[in-house]
């Protein structure tokens, strides 16, 4: 398994403490701010007297509230349609030796998550000077061989930020569909966006068998 990048710079900046500089972490999305009461108050205060293991699609009142979270943004989906996992999801679309495209840069883990699936990432540069926008259809298209299954954005996306446009997310649809290919789409900093309107895969029509 290939170690973290974000985690590689941590002995780094313990060195640097122990030196007496002043480290600004930028390599961790760790907030500042202080957890709220009501969670530490929730913590102490629980009444579980044996912790047992969660279901594996994720535990059912969480799946739940997802069903009736994407209902309120206009997806209807059930509780046996999500999976809370990534890994799952390569293992169940993905043979050894396979590949996905994902637009760079991206999150690191993913990287991991193809390694522990035994599958190869093929990156396709998105620029600073294009905002990180989706690069180009012929560029993905440019990428893509017989052992290609699968197309990842994140989206919003981690690290840039950037948001996929409906026309950017209609124009993949037309891609996967081309080619008879799954798009994983990241959505976990949906509720993130300040100016641009998030547009979920799950909103394209006719790809409910490859959108995950």
């Amino acid at each position: 398994m290939p170690p973290s990048p974000i985690r590689k710079l941590v002995p780094f900046a313990e060195a640097a403490k122990k030196k007496g500089i002043t480290v600004y972490h930028l390599n961790i999305g760790q907030p500042d701010i202080e957890t709220p009461k009501a969670v530490m108050e929730a913590v102490r205060d629980n009444h579980i007297r044996v912790l047992e293991y969660s279901h594996s699609a994720g535990n059912e009142s969480y799946r739940k509230k997802l069903v009736a979270y994407y209902e309120r943004v206009g997806i209807h989906v059930n509780i046996d349609q999500i999976i809370v996992t990534i890994l799952f999801g390569f293992l169940a679309c993905f043979d050894p030796e396979d590949e996905v495209i994902i637009p760079e840069p991206f999150y690191a883990n993913y990287h991991a998550f193809a390694v522990s699936t035994g599958i190869k990432v093929v990156p396709v540069n998105s620029t600073i000077e294009k905002g990180f926008a989706l690069p180009s259809i012929a560029e993905i298209e440019k990428c893509i061989t017989p052992r290609t299954k699968a197309i990842l954005i994140c989206n919003p996306n981690n690290p840039t930020g950037y948001v996929y446009t409906e026309k950017e997310m209609l124009e993949l649809r037309e891609l996967i569909l081309r080619h008879n290919l799954y798009l994983f789409s990241d959505e976990a900093y949906r509720e993130f966006c300040y100016e641009a309107k998030h547009f979920s895969a799950m909103y394209l029509k006719g790809v409910d068998d490859n959108v995950i």
